[in-house]
């Protein structure tokens, strides 16, 4: 069996009821929009604002050396010196531009921790991948450069000594496809109705990205590799960036904590739809090969805004290349007409291109949505510090019941002060713990048993269909077409 026929066995699990996945013809209609953001004419970051005083909408664009600019200037709760934006238009910003963007090479984690993640700011974090190594892609922006734009150099601190990762000379298509660990493991690409994990081999995968012509390509996401003896070699490629370095969830074990690290691997028009990360976790998201477009709001945005659910019509998809092209536009023109009323009040929509060895941190909260506008390869993780730690806390005691009793008896042998914090936000809430609530452990049981039961009955209706199928066609015709499907 080809990857073609892989392919569409994946394509026929992860959504059954799409018949046709080339009807909008999206495969022909996106190279214009793709060149279009990749146009050295086209700025790489873009906002739009309602002024809730005003109902005025103001939409800017601003290019990467705008974006450098601002890395060295005051902190970014001040205001921000003039800037040239836009066909030499000056405007005075009273307001940060977001993704603030760092480079690696001179921004120390406790800058970090203090300026951007405590105050839930979102990043471009650039050069993490490259270390020291001189041999740079041409969008690399390095440290002696950011020091000439710079209007007061005293302030540029001296350049960090940062190590290459292994996956900048590992993880190209070329690499991946030929590589003797990889090339024959499954990775997941979806899932069914009832959840179960779609897999294909990475060799039959990187074909179909290569070849498909797919409105919405499958998109390799993949939390368990680390689990098998070949894929988790993986995790050798790459080192956790300092800035994210304090995982507190690790203090239940690997086993037990839930799914918070990706090796990704997406075709062209492929992506996620807009969500907010699970559990109040922050997370951060590495760029190795191709390029991806990104929209972020902040956690004020109502979610029926940001879904846009009234704007999509009847039959349309709401995929993540279809969220992009469509439904955002939709969204933004429906906030500036809007006024700055009813649910638009306070709107912020932040748009922005991330290219290879770039970092972008997402804080708990913000809404996000992320397209590939090129084949990408890439790595992203969810994390909980002590900077979101209230947050985790709160949505993790009634979301993962069982895993934050543990969790609290792990905080008061390592740190203390935070099992105090989570026991006073449990007071102030009159929160019970699910140890202490029978009726919470009987509902909990109560759903493992249906659970099982659901697992069973189907188990039973399949063994029931092979039966059938072995009475019809016998045990040599069955043993047959076995062996054909799999080979």
């Amino acid at each position: 069996m080809g990857w073609e026929e892989k392919a569409a066995k994946a394509k026929k699990g992860h959504r059954p009821s799409l018949k046709n996945w080339e009807r909008d013809g999206l495969y022909e209609k996106f190279p214009p929009y793709a060149e279009f953001l990749l146009s050295p004419s086209t700025n790489p970051y873009s906002s739009l604002k309602i002024d809730s005083r005003t109902g005025r909408a103001e939409e800017r664009s601003w290019s990467l050396d705008c974006a450098r600019r601002k890395r060295a200037m005051s902190p970014p709760t001040q205001k921000l010196q003039a800037m040239q934006i836009d066909n030499d238009r000056t405007i005075e910003e009273t307001t940060p531009m977001y993704p603030i963007v760092l480079d690696a090479k001179d921004t120390p984690p406790e800058l970090f921790h203090e300026q951007y993640e405590a105050k839930v700011i979102p990043c471009v974090i650039r050069n993490i991948p490259y270390g020291d190594s001189s041999s740079m892609n041409g969008n690399r922006f390095t440290f002696d450069e950011e020091k000439k734009d710079c209007d007061d150099n005293s302030a540029v601190p001296p350049p960090r000594i940062l190590k290459e990762w292994p996956a900048v000379h590992r993880w190209s298509l070329d690499k991946l496809i030929n590589d003797p660990d990889l090339a024959e493991r499954g990775f997941k690409c979806g899932e069914d109705d009832d959840g179960y994990t779609i897999r294909m081999k990475l060799r039959y995968f990187i074909e179909y990205l290569q070849h498909n012509k797919d409105d919405s390509p499958l998109y390799i996401f993949d939390a368990t590799f680390d689990e098998d003896k070949f894929a988790k070699r993986l995790l050798e490629d790459y080192t956790v960036p300092d800035y994210f370095s304090e995982d507190l969830f690790g203090l239940i074990g690997e086993s037990k904590r839930p799914p918070y690290r990706w090796f990704l691997v997406g075709p062209c028009r492929s992506g996620t739809t807009v969500h907010i990360d699970p559990l109040g976790t922050s997370a951060w998201n590495t760029l190795l090969f191709g390029v991806k477009r990104w929209v972020l709001f902040p956690p004020q945005v109502p979610k029926n805004v940001v879904k846009g659910r009234k704007l999509i019509l009847p039959g349309e998809d709401d995929e993540a290349i279809h969220y992009f092209t469509t439904i955002l536009p939709r969204i933004k023109r429906r906030a500036a007409a809007s006024g700055g009323k009813g649910d638009y009040c306070n709107f912020e929509c932040y748009e922005f291109t991330q290219y290879p060895g770039e970092t972008v941190f997402v804080p708990h909260g913000w809404w996000h949505a992320v397209m590939n506008v090129t084949h990408t390869v890439g790595v992203t993780q969810n994390y909980c510090s002590k900077r979101n730690f209230d947050e985790v806390w709160l949505q993790t005691r009634s979301g993962r019941k069982k895993m934050a009793c543990s969790w609290l008896r792990k905080l008061q042998e390592h740190y203390p002060d935070l099992a105090r914090r989570a026991k006073a936000l449990n007071r102030r809430d009159r929160f019970v713990m699910w140890q202490d609530d029978p009726e919470a452990q009987r509902r909990y049981r109560k759903k493992k048993a249906d659970k099982e039961r659901k697992k069973r009955e189907k188990r039973e209706r399949k063994e029931k269909e092979r039966a059938r199928k072995k009475e019809k066609w016998g045990d040599h015709r069955t043993t047959e077409r076995r062996k054909e499907t799999d080979s």
